[in-house]
């Protein structure tokens, strides 16, 4: 800086030093390029977001915003930015474009601390990415590269490049219960773990922020780690600090380097704050549910739904195709003590249309499926014949979306399209019964989607729909899964009037008896040092279907923890376990869940043996 010359000041939202009410958003960042703040009042404004800043240098200062009009020509997620409390006229939010800088004019900013606030004038998603003054009238980039990346990090005077982070012996990316089975497991064979989330609680779809109970096998790690306190968090942050796990929490996995078929490192970004860290190990364990490493690493990996040909699975469509599980919101309601407004919101009756019902909302978090108000006879249509039965109405995943979009990129779009859906229900349901729901107010809706169904891992065997339903046998059979084929059948493009809600649900029991999964579909086909647990293990869609819920994916951490262990001790890749060390590895995880199998709802996994050749 040169005598009076001004300077460049970026202020990152994240950043504040008070959010009010507004809420740090990360789950886009790869797309829109940072973390943001929301406000997420549903119908309310929330309380003023608020941090200072110090100038150097006084003078007027070209002023850009970076936000988002989430619903062009209705734009409900206005905002307005104040200094030392004085509003800038512009309204924020409402200029009809997808991300972008919004121009906020000339301001003048005085030398020492200035008070920045952010004011919700909605309550309906405004949202916030940066702030920028900018003193020589350039505007900031707005693309999502690596250019874009470096121009951020050197306005906050951060590295170019990330710093250590540690070396540990097991890395296990994604903190859901899967992923914190994995780590405990590890933990407790004496390994040095690292386990990495990009979100600020752990859990995934069973954290609060989602709310869900873990279903299918019950494992003794599952149910240690899924145990909650009255708040509803799990207790498995307490658990995994007090076994030695390090845990990073809101480090979002960005780069990994790999030498010769292995991975030997993980980059992070951190969602506040921005710094970056180089995370070392010797095995990693994806556990992430978006099959993460793989866009770093090159792993092999499936996609969408197999022809029934490819496996002779019966619940696959004729042809191969894209079509997936969708994301899902969940909600609650309540009746408050006296009436309650809700505001217009013709922008968002335009999805939900004239549909009013309002079951399958979430009781709280690890109780679901709660009744709800309902007005109308929508659900009596012939097109909500949800089931092969009618023993599943209602159900919180009838509320789902995007299975026929890209769900890595259309993730923000989805997740808004589903609260335009449930903003618009609940409209209908106060509009049409407004004597019986005068009173009815949302209590709670999550902003984080529960996560449908993503790319999922190749390894050296896939699991199958008839593997499960003729109980395969398999050498190598190392942990029971139990639970139904639970396939949500998506309506076609224009073909549902209500295409936020399922067409259909294909709910199938089978035997009831629990199923084999074996250690050939826990790590990568390529990748020496890489295995998985969760939803994204290899599996075909129908398979996974039934693979994908969350006791099941603690068990499969349960026993790529155990075999991580392994390759350790005896210096072997996964595969090569598998080929010279399989008694070592059966009994050892035989060992691990020989307290899982206690009830009649968890039998013991049969011993399988090598078929006949």
């Amino acid at each position: 800086m040169h005598g009076k010359e001004l300077t460049n000041i970026l202020v990152e939202a994240e950043d504040f030093s008070e959010y009010g009410g507004w809420l740090v958003d990360s789950q886009f960042e790869t797309v829109m390029g940072s973390p943001y703040l929301l406000a997420h009042g549903l119908g309310k404004p929330v309380k003023d977001a608020t941090t200072c800043i110090q100038v150097s240098v006084p003078g007027n200062y070209d002023l850009f915003v970076r936000t988002k009009d989430w619903v062009p020509d209705h734009s409900p997620g206005r905002f307005q930015l104040l200094i030392n409390d004085v509003p800038i006229e512009k309204e924020f939010g409402a200029n009809g474009k997808d991300w972008n800088w919004e121009t906020g004019g000339k301001v003048y900013l005085p030398s020492g601390s200035i008070k920045l606030s952010l004011k919700d004038l909605t309550g309906f998603e405004g949202r916030c990415d940066a702030i920028y003054f900018s003193g020589d009238g350039i505007l900031p980039p707005n693309n999502v590269d690596p250019a874009s990346h470096a121009w951020r990090k050197s306005q906050r005077g951060l590295p170019e490049e990330p710093v250590d982070g540690g070396s540990y012996e097991i890395v296990v990316v994604g903190g859901g219960v899967s992923g914190c089975a994995a780590a405990l497991a590890s933990a407790r064979h004496g390994r040095k773990v690292a386990l990495i989330h990009d979100r600020p609680v752990l859990g995934g779809n069973a954290s609060t922020e989602i709310g869900l109970m873990p279903r299918g096998t019950q494992g003794a790690v599952l149910k240690e780690i899924s145990e909650r306190k009255e708040n509803g968090d799990l207790k498995a942050y307490d658990i995994l600090i007090a076994e030695g796990v390090t845990v990073f929490l809101e480090q979002r996995v960005f780069g990994a380097d790999v030498e010769e078929k292995r991975i030997t490192s993980v980059d992070t970004v951190s969602t506040r704050g921005g710094f970056e860290l180089r995370i070392k190990g010797s095995i990693f364990i994806d556990s992430s549910g978006t099959a993460v490493l793989s866009t770093f690493s090159d792993a092999k990996t499936m996609f969408g739904r197999e022809s029934r040909e490819e496996f002779g699975e019966s619940y696959a469509p004729d042809e191969a195709d894209n079509m997936h599980h969708g994301n899902t919101l969940f909600f609650r309601t309540r009746m408050a003590d006296m009436p309650v407004d809700f505001p217009e919101v013709p922008w968002a009756t335009e999805v939900s249309k004239d549909y009013a019902n309002l079951s399958g909302q979430l009781v709280r978090p690890g109780l679901e499926n709660g009744h709800g108000p309902s007005a109308g006879s929508n659900p009596d249509m012939p097109e909500f014949r949800f089931g092969r039965s009618n023993d599943v109405f209602p159900a919180s995943h009838f509320w789902e979306y995007g299975q026929w979009l890209d769900p890595y990129t259309s993730g923000e779009f989805v997740r808004d399209y589903l609260m335009r859906a449930l903003f618009g229900t609940f409209s209908n349901v106060k509009k049409m019964k407004k004597k019986d729901y005068a009173n009815l107010e949302f209590d709670w809706m999550a902003f984080v989607a529960a996560q449908g169904e993503f790319r999922r891992y190749l390894g050296d065997y896939v699991l199958t729909e008839n593997d499960i339903t003729q109980h395969t046998q398999f050498d190598d059979a190392l942990i029971g899964n139990d639970g139904s084929f639970c396939i949500h059948c998506a309506w076609e493009e224009g073909e549902g009037k209500y295409d936020f809600r399922l067409k259909d649900w294909i709910w199938d029991n089978r035997d009831g008896q629990s199923y084999a999964i074996p250690f050939r579909c826990l790590y990568s086909s390529n990748i020496d040092n890489l295995m998985m647990a969760g939803k994204h293990i290899s599996v075909t869609h129908v398979a996974g279907s039934a693979t994908k819920l969350m006791g099941n994916g603690a068990q499969h951490g349960v026993a790529v923890a155990a075999a991580a262990h392994l390759c350790l001790d005896f210096n072997k890749t996964p595969r090569e376990l598998y080929l010279d060390n399989l008694p070592e590895l059966k009994a050892f995880v035989k060992n691990e869940t020989s307290c899982d199998h206690d009830t009649e709802h968890n039998p013991p996994i049969p011993q399988f043996n090598p078929v006949p050749s």
